[in-house]
C-alpha cells in the first residue's frame, strides 16, 4: 500500500540574508552547513514549491497551429500562512526580512524519519576505533548513537550523536561531526554495545525573497494569520531522510 507523507509535524526556518544565490549546478546541501537557522514558529499553511516551466507559444500562420515548448524554469511562489505570534523570533525575523530586498536561506524539515535500525556491535581499540556491524547498509554520515551493559571505550560516550566515517559492508569508523575524523579508541571496555541510527527526515533547502508579511483577518471566529509569501529564487536542494532500519 502507498504511504501517506503528512505536512503535520514539518517546520520552516530561515537563516540570515545573503548576497549571491547559487547557480543551479553549485546548489548544494553542503552550502547550508553553516547557516543559523531560526524557526518560524505558528506556521499553519504550507504553500507549494517545486519547479514549474515556463510555456512558450508562437502562431504559425502557415500551419495554422500553435507550437510550444518550455522556456526557464521558476521553483514557485510559496504562500505560507503563520498563526501570529508577536515574540516569536523567526516570525520577527520573516517580518524584517520583508522589508529588505536580499534572499535568504531557507529550510523545511519533514516529519518523516523513519524507524531506526538497531544491533548489536563489537568495537576495536585502536586508531581509528572500528565497529563492527554485519550488513549494516549505514552510508556515510549517517547519525548513530551507542549504549552499553557495561563501558565503552574512552573516545566515545553513551547516547552522544556520532557520524559513520569509511563504511564497508560490516563495519565504519566515526566521528564526533559530519565528515570529521575518525575518533580513536583507547583504555578499555567491557558489557554488550548496541548501535541505534538517529534518523532523520527528509530536509529541502532553497534561497527565497520575502514578499509579504501581511497580517490577514476574518470573521468573529477566526484567527489572525501572517501571511508570509516567499518567491523561491534557486534550485531546491532535497535531502532525503536517513538512517532508518
Amino acid at each position: 500500500m502507498a504511504q501517506l507523507y503528512p505536512v503535520a509535524g514539518a517546520k520552516i526556518y530561515i537563516g540570515p540574508a545573503v548576497n549571491d544565490v547559487p547557480d543551479d549546478e553549485d546548489m548544494t546541501a553542503a552550502l547550508f552547513a553553516s547557516t543559523v537557522w531560526t524557526e518560524i514558529k505558528g506556521w499553519q499553511t504550507m504553500g507549494a514549491i517545486g519547479d514549474a516551466a515556463t510555456l512558450i507559444t508562437e502562431s504559425v500562420i502557415s500551419s495554422g497551429r500553435d507550437l510550444k515548448a518550455k522556456g526557464t524554469r521558476n521553483a514557485g511562489s510559496m504562500q505560507n500562512n503563520f498563526i501570529i505570534l508577536p515574540e516569536d523570533d523567526g516570525q520577527i525575523a520573516l517580518i524584517a526580512a520583508e522589508a529588505t530586498a536580499h534572499n535568504f536561506p531557507f529550510k523545511l524539515a519533514f516529519d518523516d524519519a523513519p524507524a531506526p535500525a538497531t544491533s548489536a556491535v563489537t568495537m576495536t581499540i585502536a586508531a581509528p576505533g572500528v565497529i563492527s556491524w554485519t550488513a549494516h547498509g549505514l552510508a556515510a554520515d549517517t547519525p548513530v548513537k551507542f549504549s552499553t551493559t557495561g563501558a565503552l571505550p574512552a573516545g566515545l560516550t553513551a547516547g552522544t550523536t556520532y557520524y559513520v566515517v569509511s563504511p564497508t559492508t560490516d563495519a565504519f569508523s566515526v566521528a564526533a561531526t559530519p565528515g570529521g575524523s575518525a575518533i580513536t579508541t583507547t583504555g578499555t571496555q567491557s558489557g554488550t554495545h548496541t548501535a541505534t541510527t538517529v534518523p532523520t527526515g527528509t530536509t529541502k533547502l532553497f534561497y527565497g525573497i520575502v514578499m509579504t508579511a501581511q497580517e490577514n483577518g476574518g470573521g468573529a471566529n477566526t484567527a489572525r494569520l501572517i501571511s508570509g509569501n516567499i518567491e523561491i529564487n534557486s534550485a531546491i536542494v532535497t535531502v532525503a531522510a536517513t538512517g532508518g532500519a
